[in-house]
């Protein structure tokens, strides 16, 4: 059964079976505690089926002269997969996610993994959901170049400056412009259609570069962004406090992100405001697709109930499995949606945006297959999201759609933390 409604003129919408998915503690990063869970979320995906694409490491040739740098001075990295057939002149590019470093400590411990030097990454890594080469997983997107690129910075690729004393060096900015030359001089500036996306601190960072990535192509080329999980609010945590300001806050000042944020942003209100894609997406003039779960994993680990926020621990069980909140637990999450619909109001009244907000418990949608495009894939107003995706991208369809409130969708792959 479906009950829509509208709001704010976007689709309300309630579609109906379970499923879960657990994480396993093990696969845990020490980052920081914050960019640890954000490592342990993106951790879930499913692992590779043998017929998943694997795809090769490819070093940018030339950017360590220009200053574009990993954290401990390697260079940046990406992985390409050639497009093909009527793809062969479009464009995808994914922006690794993998959290943040806000501080000198984590910074250097960071630069030891592969979230901080290539020395660390996969030689190969799979290409699944919106960067599988498979129609029937990718229906839209199958036979585009489809791109990785690293995350190894720890700003979202938006800072710029260094650290002698610790040997740190903050090129997120550098890095991203590296990228763009080198994937242009491989034929990214012959696109006809391209599309920026980016999970997690990689969709933030989509938000971000938007507008930056459509001014590389003339405006005969189909140019839009895609931000995945990057929707972060700028919420009190269980203890009233802002974790997630305080995190941005360090972020923001220890490298240099003001330098390459919106001026019309900065005009009206703080650096580490302007890092909140609240306050970021009414200042991107580029067409923007906001794909978030209203209860978003990382944020509800990592921002709003935080150790640090919870020492006594009376909210473990609550936030390694929803099914185990009680009755003012799940209110206290409730009111985050709330705050969630209330932020991206404004944007959603735009013609050229697109939203699927689902009521899960999840994180990273794009890039795990069964949940980008399978057979049971969450829904909303009965498409996939890479269904939802694709009509929006090619103008097919205007999409923009937020769930009720949990427990009402069942087709969501819910995550539990072990």
């Amino acid at each position: 059964m479906k009950l829509p409604l509208i709001l704010f003129g976007v689709t309300i919408i309630c579609v109906c079976s379970v499923s879960g998915s657990v994480l396993d503690g093990s696969e845990r990063e020490r980052d920081s505690v914050l960019s640890y869970i954000e490592n342990r979320v993106v951790a879930a995906k499913a692992p590779p089926s043998l017929q998943s694409l694997m795809v090769n490491l490819t070093l940018i040739q030339g950017a360590t002269a220009k200053g574009a740098v990993c954290l401990d001075g390697t260079p940046p990295a990406y992985h390409l997969d050639v497009g093909f057939g009527s793809g062969a002149n479009s464009w995808l590019i994914q922006l690794e996610g993998g959290g943040w470093c806000n501080n000198i400590r984590n910074c250097v411990y960071r630069k030891t993994t592969r979230r901080g030097s290539s020395n660390y990454m996969e030689t190969q890594i799979p290409f699944t959901g919106i960067l599988s080469n498979e129609p029937e997983e990718n229906p839209d997107f199958f036979n585009w170049n489809r791109v990785k690129l690293r995350y190894c910075d720890g700003a979202s690729f938006s800072g710029d400056s260094d650290n002698e004393a610790a040997q740190l060096q903050f090129r997120g900015q550098k890095i991203w412009l590296a990228a763009m030359e080198e994937l242009m001089s491989k034929g990214m500036q012959n696109a006809d259609q391209a599309l920026l996306s980016g999970c997690s601190a990689g969709g933030l960072a989509s938000i971000i570069h938007c507008d930056e990535f459509q001014a590389l192509f003339p405006n005969s080329t189909r140019v839009k962004c895609l931000s995945d999980a990057g929707f972060f609010l700028d919420a009190a945590d269980v203890s009233g406090g802002y974790t997630l300001r305080n995190l941005f806050a360090g972020v923001v000042q220890l490298q240099d992100v003001q330098k390459n944020l919106p001026e019309s942003c900065l005009n009206q209100l703080d650096p580490t405001s302007c890092f909140f894609p609240q306050n970021l997406v009414d200042h991107v003039q580029t067409p923007l697709f906001l794909l978030n779960a209203a209860y978003d994993s990382w944020q509800v680990q990592a921002s709003l109930i935080p150790s640090s926020a919870d020492p006594a621990g009376s909210w473990n069980d609550c936030k390694s499995n929803h099914a185990n909140c009680n009755s003012s637990q799940i209110q206290f999450l409730q009111d985050f949606r709330k705050q969630m619909l209330h932020a991206v109001q404004d944007f959603s009244r735009s013609a050229q945006t697109g939203l699927f907000i689902n009521s899960c418990f999840s994180h990273c949608q794009s890039e795990r297959q069964e949940l980008w495009y399978s057979h049971d894939s969450p829904l909303l107003m009965d498409k996939p999201i890479a269904i939802a995706v694709g009509d929006w991208y090619f103008d097919r369809d205007v999409f923009k759609a937020i769930d009720c409130a949990y427990p009402c969708d069942n087709t969501c792959h819910n995550l539990v933390f072990n």
